[in-house]
């Protein structure tokens, strides 16, 4: 099967291009993404030692399980933006997370909770201003929101494997898959150096081929004892934002309402 995606017209613009790229078809290729199934490779540390060197990197297992909830702001950037625009984002360890990104065109919120997830956006920016997040897709976004509450690592997945180590923007990384709680397969990427979390991809199969998606993770900064990233990209086939935190607020009360289901998506169930 010859899989397409959006790239396949679109190449990175927000218009399909007509014209081929001859420098896209014979320039090297893009090196070898750390996401595809791997095997459990021998001499590799097992997983729970990465694991544990992951979370004494953070801070220590017993003030990563002391962080509750986090509130952050800060700006983002859509592929096809021309400007920063302001976004914030509240989280919490139930596995609850609402990033509202404040667009020029009007409000674009993504809600994801331990039962479900929705994304809503303004009439100019897509026909259906809710759209409910099902699948493999969901459960890769509640993956996304442990990565902030990482104390339970190592139940995150199951039928985990440790692959050799590669190599991500010049540093080298440990490799570690697994099989996600609803379907569909995970990858971490922790640097070999600082025993951080750089990459997450997630993906799960469809009719057209894999969807995947990705998170680089960068900028780790100390909040209330905890180090988290201040700046993550997600990349996706049609797609990449980009967010750059400036303020993170820990163990704060978040109101319910923030992840409360839009009229819209509650009345779709």
């Amino acid at each position: 099967m010859l899989f397409r995606s959006c790239f396949t017209c679109h190449r990175g613009n927000s218009k399909p291009l007509v014209m081929p790229s001859l420098d896209l078809l014979y320039s090297s290729p893009p090196p070898e993404e750390p996401g595809d199934l791997i095997t459990a490779a021998a001499g590799q540390a097992p997983a729970d030692q990465i694991f544990d060197k992951y979370l004494q990197a953070l801070g220590g297992a017993q003030r990563v399980n002391a962080l509750t909830s986090v509130q952050m702001k800060g700006n983002y950037l859509g592929f096809d933006d021309a400007d920063k625009t302001p976004v914030e984002v509240y989280a919490t360890a139930q596995g609850q997370r609402a990033t509202i990104v404040h667009g020029l065109s009007g409000q674009r919120t993504t809600v994801i909770t331990p039962t479900g997830g929705w994304d809503s956006a303004p009439p100019t920016d897509r026909p259906l201003q809710v759209t409910t997040l099902t699948g493999t897709d969901l459960e890769g976004y509640k993956l996304e929101v442990q990565a902030f509450f990482p104390g339970k690592v190592k139940t995150w997945l199951t039928n985990v494997r440790v692959g050799f180590p590669t190599e991500i923007n010049g540093s080298e990384v440990n490799v570690v898959q697994g099989s996600m709680a609803g379907g569909g397969t995970a990858t971490l990427c922790f640097d070999v150096k600082t025993g951080l979390l750089t990459r997450l991809i997630h993906w799960g199969d469809s009719p057209v081929g894999r969807v995947v998606q990705r998170v680089d993770y960068s900028d780790y900064r100390d909040v209330a004892g905890v180090k988290i990233p201040f700046k993550w990209t997600v990349t996706w086939l049609d797609g990449r934002s980009r967010f750059e935190m400036t303020d993170a607020q820990p163990n704060v009360r978040i109101d319910p309402a923030r992840f409360a289901i839009p009229p819209a998506a509650a009345a779709a169930r």
